[in-house]
């Protein structure tokens, strides 16, 4: 059984940078074929994609959030990491971590962390 768990800090200050981080167990994240993903949720903008880092490494962002976004892995503990920079209350949102099989599906997804930029 696949699962993704997502950890991070519940409240980042404006104009701070955040970071989560989603551990995966059950798959490793360097498995051929699977992109893990990072995704939001706010009742603002709905489900929002903000990118992803491929099985061999490769990265690819929302085109809105691309100059912010960061993502990265730890393969020795099957671990990836969102880093949004620059944030503002608009940022504040669910986020999820999701691994995706291909065609815009995601089969795995974390429970989700509250995220909330505020002062």
């Amino acid at each position: 059984q696949v699962q993704l768990q997502e950890s991070g800090p519940n409240l980042v200050e404006p104009s701070q940078t955040l970071s989560l981080t989603c551990t995966v167990s059950g798959a490793a994240i360097t498995t051929n074929y699977y992109s893990w993903n990072w995704i939001r949720q706010s009742p603002e903008k709905g489900l929002e994609w903000i990118g992803h880092i491929k099985n061999v490494g490769t990265t690819y962002y929302s085109p809105s959030l691309k100059s912010r976004t960061s993502i990265s892995r730890d393969t020795s503990r099957n671990q990836f990491t969102l880093q949004l920079s620059s944030v503002t209350p608009e940022d504040t949102a669910v986020y999820y971590c999701a691994r995706g099989p291909g065609g815009g599906r995601y089969d795995y997804w974390g429970q989700g962390t509250q995220v909330t930029v505020s002062s």
